[in-house]
């Protein structure tokens, strides 16, 4: 199949987070099972500053609303596969891939961009079969493709899928701040006058793709929905979880360039040191025995700081380390401070993110901890389970689907499942209790761990299942 793969960030190419590792890993996957993808992506000034790259196609020009805009087309060969950019530097040329200013707000960037890319799809003549977009950003291009009289019949054949990474942002504006668009547009999901462009590409997806079988499920109802749910039940016959993938080249502990020394699973040994370092490099008490809980992410109410804070000193109070990097909140990101301030030798937080850190704690740490309020896939859950370092998680999203509890026979981790932090304490005191009395158990469930695999080949041949589907 020919797959149009719409995305707003792709890793080493420009990104900010884990939409990027999904806008590498899934076009190769797809690419490596014989299908013929390419990707468009905004020209942001980071790219264009790095890459340098020339013209691919004639300029085009998009006439609507009375308006024209003018863009260039550059096109990069990506591990095989052609990145092409739309150059429109009025909208992209910002330091920033996401901010709001005072002349252009995200949603007519996107929104020009969704357009842009069909007709950038047009212009080097490639008429996809499948059109692959990728939340709020993206997902204009499926209303687009059926009701644009600019692209309509161009992509007259093509089926589109939505992916849905992360609903709690839907991209709604004034349509007053998004002249690209007809006001007398029908069929978009406009509330108050306001354009919610995440709910109109779910009214024109021929198949929606939520990034787990849980959060699928999730999004079905008012409270684990984000507001999608009225959406979601008139379309939840074309409503299909597909699990991300972990990308095990980054992520593998025998090979990791980023850690003090390797390991796997017939070789534990080197897990020790990674420990030892960790505890240096955060400037914690150098203590093999003490267990270190690890968490890296953001520092927002979304990853369960909500229910971390208020017990983070009870926590404390056991013979425990915590290892946390992560930048967010403000109010969070000071009391964080405050606390590694009064505990220097149990609490290490680097409000910072870089590679380094994140493997350095995912191979040192001996838990690791994702206590998240919603979380629609969840990669750290994998990578720990590759590492060795015991997942303990809330029991949503993705992380219900790839964390089984330690009580249950393939056991790879603990979990907990209400939204409060007695809960989240308990299960804490829970894990270190069994690392202190039945070692062997927890050994076990380690092992069980490393087994695991998640792969962006078993997550390709998912998507393609459903591009197959009429």
């Amino acid at each position: 199949m020919k797959i149009l793969f719409l995305i707003s960030e792709v890793e080493d190419i420009v990104k900010t987070g884990g939409l990027a590792d999904v806008g590498k890993a899934l076009p190769i996957a797809l690419s490596e099972l014989g299908h013929e993808v390419k990707i468009v992506l905004p020209y942001y000034k980071s790219a264009a500053d790095s890459l340098n790259l020339s013209n691919a196609a004639p300029q085009q020009i998009i006439y609507s609303n009375r308006r024209s805009y003018a863009f260039n087309i550059k096109e990069l060969n990506f591990n095989g596969i052609s990145v092409y950019f739309v150059d429109y530097p009025e909208y992209f040329n910002s330091d920033q891939l996401y901010s709001e200013d005072a002349k252009v707000s995200n949603a007519e960037k996107f929104t020009f961009f969704s357009l842009a890319a069909l007709k950038t799809a047009e212009a080097v003549g490639f008429k996809p079969d499948i059109l692959h977009t990728n939340d709020w950003h993206t997902s204009m291009a499926c209303y687009f493709a059926k009701h644009s009289p600019l692209t309509y019949e161009y992509f007259a054949h093509t089926r589109s899928v939505l992916t849905i990474h992360n609903a709690a942002f839907q991209g709604t504006d004034d349509l007053r701040n998004i002249p690209s668009i007809e006001p007398a547009s029908p069929g978009m999901f406009v509330e108050n006058n306001h354009l919610n462009m995440l709910k109109t590409g779910l009214l024109y997806a021929d198949r929606i793709c939520p990034v787990s079988t849980t959060y699928a499920q999730e999004i079905t109802t008012p409270l684990g929905s984000h507001g999608i749910h009225d959406v979601i039940r008139q379309r939840i016959n074309v409503v299909h979880g597909v699990l991300n993938g972990c990308d095990y080249e980054q992520w593998d502990p025998s090979t990791d360039e980023y850690i003090a020394a390797h390991y796997s699973l017939d070789d534990m040994s080197g897990k020790a040191l990674c420990k030892k370092d960790l505890q240096k490099t955060f400037g914690l008490k150098a203590n093999a025995k003490i267990p270190i809980l690890g968490m890296v992410c953001r520092t927002t109410l979304q990853k369960g700081f909500g229910y971390l804070m208020p017990v983070l000193e009870d926590i404390l109070k056991h013979k425990v380390q915590i290892a946390l990097v992560g930048t967010g909140q403000k109010d969070i990101t000071e009391e964080l401070h405050r606390i590694a301030n009064a505990h220097p030798q149990q609490f290490a937080f680097i409000e910072d993110f870089k590679p380094d850190y994140a493997h350095k704690v995912e191979a040192g740490a001996d838990f690791f901890l994702m206590p998240s309020e919603f979380e629609p896939c969840g990669l750290n859950q994998m990578y720990s389970l590759a590492y060795g370092t015991t997942p303990i998680v809330r029991g949503i999203g993705g992380l219900k689907d790839t964390i089984v509890d330690i009580d249950q026979p393939e056991g790879t981790g603990f979990i907990f499942y209400q939204p409060e932090s007695e809960a989240l304490l308990s299960v804490v005191r829970k894990a270190l209790l069994v690392r202190l009395e039945d070692n062997k158990k927890l050994k076990a469930v380690v092992k069980r761990g490393m087994q695991q695999k998640f792969t962006w080949q078993q997550a390709a041949e998912k998507y393609v299942e459903v591009y197959q589907r009429r």
